[in-house]
């Protein structure tokens, strides 16, 4: 059996270890950094297949690491942090994170975090889709190589971000609510179901001439989101 690699960038000694040991009990390696920059150099150096990351690190914040690995990675990042506002998730999720917990954390919280992240990567990485591309308008999504193109051009989507577009492709037309959209997605009760928001919102900025008039990544105002053709009439 594979056995992945996490990266955890904390400052405290004491929290870094602790996730190790829980990390490492569960069959995980770990490697571990101490800041935002000494995250990065471990990052280019080993095979990394998720990280855990503090924000609030001395020489290079947890913020400015997420964005430099989100220019060449799209491995998935778990926020751990103090800040506990929406206003902090909001934005944490933004610069690229796929979750985010709340200091204190509860240790078999982020293990079930974890363990999902990694599930939904393996999938990600080993679907075995009968049809080799779904093709609506101007988007393409080749469902063998984990691609999509907007009119002919490949543009980068982290696994979250492809899974929520390849259901919506899936499906034209049909709405499905936020909830709906985090259980498929996630393979989890809609626990943070405002995460769903944010990467749609990114999702657009991907594949829309102008977000803020989408034509292929619909709301219906009170029930959620769909995915049309805006050559024909939905």
């Amino acid at each position: 059996m594979e056995k992945y690699k996490i990266l955890v960038a904390e400052d405290d000694k004491a929290i870094r270890d602790s996730i190790g040991i829980y990390l490492t009990n569960s069959n995980y390696d770990v490697v571990y950094a101490e800041n935002g920059k000494d995250a990065i150099e471990k990052f280019q150096n080993e095979k990394i297949d998720l990280v855990i990351m503090d924000l609030m690190m001395p020489e290079m914040s947890g913020e400015e690491a997420i964005i430099k690995l989100r220019e060449k990675s799209f491995v998935p990042i778990i926020i751990l942090s103090a800040k506990s506002e929406d206003y902090d998730k909001v934005i944490g999720l933004n610069i690229g994170a796929d979750d985010y917990i709340v200091k204190p954390f509860n240790p078999l919280e982020l293990m079930a975090r974890v363990n999902s992240n990694i599930r939904r990567l393996y999938q990600y990485q080993n679907s075995n889709d009968t049809a080799d591309y779904i093709e609506i308008g101007g988007i393409k999504l080749n469902t063998l190589e984990k691609n999509v193109y907007v009119d002919g051009e490949k543009v980068s989507l982290t696994s979250l971000e492809y899974k929520i577009l390849e259901l919506l492709m899936e499906n034209p037309n049909r709405v499905f609510s936020i909830d709906e959209i985090y259980e498929k997605v996630w393979n989890e009760p809609a626990i943070e179901p405002k995460t769903v928001t944010v990467h749609i919102r990114r999702i657009r900025e991907k594949i829309e001439f102008d977000p803020k008039k989408p034509i292929y990544l619909k709301v219906a105002w009170g029930l959620g989101y769909k995915f049309v053709n805006p050559k024909r009439r939905n």
